[in-house]
């Protein structure tokens, strides 16, 4: 079987392994506070532009997500994001756990958009009561969404407009981040993301490290007590530099970027495969997933050579059906489901 249903089945990049192996038999300071992840942060810093910001390394996105929200926001406080959003949708109600409410707003192509967004501060802003209701101070934004689109520029800077108009925090959750600045046809570069955003992460887990995510804090607001809080809820990893040691792998030569940009043309021809075989797309992307509208049929025959992940049911004869290419994806594996389309 050759598994394309998800980004983060397979172990690590080479360089990734190399790097934790050349560090294995060294010693170092624990929780973070290690050369390791100093030199990381660093990177990161540079290839972002942004000198000043704090570099978290946590474990996985859920956790970063929200561990980022609760450091961020008062108890009385809510985070504005689409209906579809992973903090929404399948974190188990990690975010409402920790205490903030998820005022969502439908999504369109996965994204929520400047006008929605004001549209739920405005309605706090205006109340006669708002003390009776929580208060919205972040926007959660996923780049790449969960449905494999990405934002624009002119979408990123108009909700960061917004932002600034009601003192809100803009948060992006950067799991498929690679994917989603490798984006083709996309116009928005990690010096934009670090522009915009108050805080964001990059991910590893899905991105060719083995586990972790990297949390760049850009709003001096929200330094304060970060490190603290992780404590608290189980997110400081002892061996710290075994997170550092990945991203900087990650962040050497553009490692982290290049394998999403072959991600994403994997996923391409994916795509081109479909089309010629007069197969329609469930939705349109420009990154590494791809949701096909396959017949029972087709989905029960592809299935025999292929592990995909089912979406939902779009009638009664079809199913949505995600393919999800990655930073492991070798190129046999993408010419033998070009075949297997062909055939259906």
């Amino acid at each position: 079987m050759i598994r394309l249903n998800c980004d983060y089945c397979k172990g690590a990049l080479p360089e990734v392994l190399e790097a934790l192996q050349t560090i294995n038999d060294q010693a170092f300071c624990g929780y973070g506070c290690d050369e390791v992840c100093e030199r990381a942060a660093r990177l990161i810093r540079e290839r972002a532009g942004v000198p000043s910001a704090d570099v978290h390394f946590l474990v996985g996105g859920t956790q970063a997500n929200f561990i980022v929200i609760e450091s961020a926001l008062r108890p009385w406080q809510s985070v504005i994001c689409a209906d579809s959003g992973h903090i929404n949708v399948h974190e188990t109600g990690a975010v409402e756990h920790a205490g903030h409410k998820c005022e969502t707003a439908p999504a369109h192509d996965g994204k929520i958009s400047a006008d929605q967004v004001r549209a739920i501060a405005a309605n706090w802003a205006g109340s006669i009561i708002p003390e009776h209701i929580t208060q919205p101070k972040m926007v959660y934004l996923s780049m790449a969404t969960e449905t494999g689109s990405v934002y624009t520029l002119a979408e990123l800077a108009a909700i960061r407009a917004v932002c600034d108009e009601f003192s809100l925090y803009l948060f992006i959750d950067g799991a498929r981040l690679s994917y989603g600045l490798e984006a083709i046809g996309g116009d928005v570069s990690l010096e934009d993301i670090a522009g915009l955003a108050d805080v964001f992460y990059c991910g590893g887990t899905k991105c060719g490290a083995l586990f972790g995510e990297a949390v760049v804090i850009v709003n001096d607001e929200l330094k304060p007590h970060f490190r603290a809080n992780m404590k608290q809820n189980g997110a400081m990893l002892a061996k710290g530099w075994l997170l550092g040691a990945q991203f900087e792998a990650l962040f050497t030569d553009d490692l982290y970027f290049k394998v999403a940009r072959r991600a994403n043309e994997y996923a391409a021809r994916v795509k081109d495969a479909c089309a010629k075989a007069g197969i329609p797309l469930f939705a349109q992307t420009t990154t590494n997933q791809v949701f096909i509208n396959f017949t029972d049929a087709q989905y029960a025959q592809i299935s025999e050579q292929f592990e995909l992940e089912f979406e939902e049911r779009t009638d009664e004869e079809h199913v949505a059906i995600r393919v999800c290419t990655s930073w492991a994806t070798r190129e046999e594996e993408i010419v033998a489901l070009e075949e297997a389309i062909a055939a259906l």
